[in-house]
């Protein structure tokens, strides 16, 4: 099968936001945007991730859904604030194709096996968010990256595949948005433990970034956000729309000018994977003219 991009988009509020540990949240602008640059150059999905939705017990992404699912034609994953069947209906009815559940599948691990059953396992992506311990291990932790669980990663990783979890979504929360690099023990070690796909998310600072953690650790899918945002909010500033006010243009300025991330664009990204072996797929876009995509 083919290894898959997806663009990550954390929401908080109206805006697209981005820190580092999942913290420091600076505001980039409309997601909308982001999401449609994304589809029309490339990615082979989508995920909108509601920042603040578990830790406030709210959702607030539905009308977001919706406008999105209108010019956006690839898969759509939505995460945070699902904690019921009727929160997984809803975000589907919006135009969502899988959800993304963390807190409350730890919660109620039953959750899970509900959720598949209802709405089957190719639509149930489980986010798993891990810190590395002093020993070495990992600690699960939910809301965001807030809150310990004391809960083994690998052992609950496990669980969810067994329990229905058609994917995993696997964020090194030590290394997101440090440019670092993914964590490639973390997602090897699951990647090798479950029979279900893992995408890895959480550190990409450069292309060669995303073709280790396929390589090295096994993942089947790849989630990135600051290696392609800081990229797109340039293309979009470029634009003959006044975009300044949409976010923090000084702090992008100079996120770009210090920062570990080299920001790239997705068909870079793709040629990086092909180059290492590995088939990704075709894009048709005609946006994308002049850029080679591979199968």
């Amino acid at each position: 099968m083919a290894l898959r991009i997806i663009p990550r988009l954390d929401i908080k509020g109206p805006n697209l936001v981005k820190g580092i540990h999942l913290e420091g949240l600076r505001v980039l602008g409309k997601p909308e945007r982001f999401a449609r640059h994304y589809y029309e150059n490339g990615a082979d999905e989508l995920l909108y991730m509601d920042t603040v939705a578990s830790l406030y017990g709210r959702n607030g992404l539905l009308d977001l859904i919706s406008r999105t699912a209108q010019e956006v034609f690839i898969p759509l994953t939505v995460g945070g604030g699902i904690r019921s069947l009727a929160d997984i209906r809803a975000a589907l009815n919006a135009g969502a194709d899988k959800v993304s559940i963390n807190t409350a599948a730890i919660r109620r691990p039953e959750f899970i096996r509900e959720a598949a059953r209802q709405f089957g396992s190719s639509t149930i992506v489980v986010s798993i968010e891990a810190i590395r311990r002093p020993d070495g291990n990992y600690e699960a932790y939910t809301d965001n990256g807030r809150g310990p669980t004391g809960v083994s990663a690998l052992n609950w990783a496990k669980q969810a595949a067994e329990l229905g979890a058609g994917e995993l979504l696997v964020t090194a929360i030590h290394q997101e948005g440090t440019g670092r690099g993914f964590d490639l023990e973390l997602t090897r070690s699951i990647a090798t433990a479950v029979s279900i796909p893992v995408i890895a998310c959480g550190g990409a600072g450069k292309v060669e970034h995303v073709g280790d953690v396929i390589e090295k650790g096994q993942a089947d899918a790849v989630c990135v956000a600051s290696l392609l945002h800081y990229h797109c909010f340039e293309e979009l500033c470029s634009s003959s729309e006044d975009y300044s006010a949409e976010g923090n243009t000084d702090f992008l300025a100079l996120r770009s000018r210090f920062s570990r991330v080299q920001s790239t664009t997705i068909s870079a990204i793709k040629t990086e994977v092909h180059r290492r072996g590995y088939a990704v797929r075709m894009w048709e876009s005609p946006q994308v003219t002049g850029e080679v995509m591979f199968r």
